[in-house]
């Protein structure tokens, strides 16, 4: 038998056929020369388990030049004891030209995913964090994406730790979304998972009472329209998400009950209870032919597109810098809570679908925690002073002993 050297696939011209010389140890390993004059190192090999009239297969090993004799045996005798265990290689190398790249993969996301489940407003954040992705990795496939290139995306957005934990968010539900669809092997790492988050400092500001008297004098003396004046007016006596006002209809009010029954939220369907000062509101309103919504726009039929002008006016005149109108749900929520409601009713109130959402209130219920920490202080003062609790010994007294 004769044995593949440097000296053997030099000598192959393109008018030999497949070279093939066998080492003792390695049937089926040669060298192939192409008709350009590339020489390439193959492996020809029966799968685990076939017998002498099956097929054989050709491993392509790599080529000669960028691989040495001795490179392409020691690649030769790890796919044959890979064979021998029942591994394919070839098939595995022709699966892994097949796999999803990361652009195909977002592709997949997008179409199966956010297109069809996710609502329009919602879909902006995430096909932001989706081309962050593909912009650096795209062209990868999508089962070698790792932990440390998703970690490097994330530690470059530093500077904004909201985004940057929703782009781990998103990355880590389309891994998900590709295991479940077969599109990554089942069990593969999923590259967002145990990247530890930024931490967020949520902004939440509470109008104050005097704030809210500032706030209702300039609403007052707006010379902005009626409808830009009610919805901001609605905003903060339901604590109702701007969306949820400025897309209702006419005809979801319900005013016999006091209810505005939202038949799509940013959780659903979803009722808006009325008090006495919403439906004053409503009643100031009127009704524009042709337009079905409560806070008409200026186009025929379309709802007014946004607050921003008539916002910045007012809280300019009510001297309220820096405080958003999503800080009037906030407000609402605040005063709520203050006043005891309990959680679960406020969340109700607040269309809350996780009740986590609504338990960063729960600091605001001041009453039932006061009354506990009043009791235990009570308790232990009494025993520090050895008197009966209850028994209230003044500070003066006390000092003068």
């Amino acid at each position: 038998m004769a044995k593949l050297t440097k000296k053997s696939v030099d000598a192959l011209t393109p008018r030999d056929k497949l070279y093939t010389c066998f080492d003792d140890d390695i049937k089926g390993f040669g060298c192939r020369v192409m008709p350009t004059g590339v020489k390439t190192f193959c492996l020809e090999f029966r799968p685990a388990g076939s017998n002498r009239n099956s097929p054989k297969k050709r491993l392509t090993l790599g080529r000669y030049g960028a691989m040495t004799v001795e490179q392409a045996r020691r690649s030769a005798l790890t796919a044959l004891s890979q064979i021998r265990l029942g591994s394919d290689p070839q098939a595995e190398k022709a699966d892994q030209r097949a796999a999803v790249t990361v652009s195909g993969l977002v592709e997949a996301f997008t179409g199966g995913h956010i297109e069809i489940k996710l609502k329009a407003k919602t879909r902006g954040p995430y096909k932001a964090a989706l081309d962050r992705l593909g912009a650096a990795y795209g062209s990868m496939k999508a089962e070698a994406l790792t932990r440390s290139h998703v970690a490097r995306l994330h530690a470059e957005m530093v500077g904004s730790p909201f985004a940057a934990n929703r782009f781990l968010a998103t990355v880590s539900k389309m891994f998900a979304f590709a295991e479940e669809r077969g599109l990554v092997p089942e069990r593969h790492a999923n590259p967002a998972a145990k990247i530890q988050h930024y931490r967020e400092y949520r902004r939440e500001r509470f109008l104050s009472t005097e704030e809210l008297a500032r706030l209702g004098d300039a609403l007052s003396a707006s010379q902005a329209d009626p409808f830009a004046v009610a919805a901001i007016r609605l905003l903060i006596l339901t604590g109702a998400r701007l969306q949820e006002i400025v897309t209702a209809r006419w005809e979801q009010v319900d005013l016999d009950r006091g209810v505005i029954f939202l038949d799509d939220s940013k959780t659903g369907a979803k009722p808006v209870y009325l008090s006495a000062a919403v439906l004053e509101v409503l009643a100031s309103l009127p009704r524009v032919s042709g337009n079905p919504y409560i806070i008409a726009g200026a186009k025929d039929g379309a709802p007014r597109a946004d607050l921003k002008r008539p916002w910045a006016a007012v809280t300019k005149a009510a001297e309220l810098d820096g405080v958003r109108l999503h800080d009037l749900r906030h407000s609402f929520a605040s005063i709520g809570a203050g006043a005891s409601m309990g959680l679960p009713v406020l969340g109700k109130l607040l269309g809350h679908s996780q009740a986590a959402t609504t338990h960063r209130y729960a600091h605001l219920d001041a009453d039932p925690l006061r009354r506990a920490a009043d009791t235990i202080g009570a308790t232990i003062d009494a025993a520090m002073r050895r008197k009966t609790p209850g028994q209230v010994v003044p500070l003066r007294a006390v000092q003068k002993q």
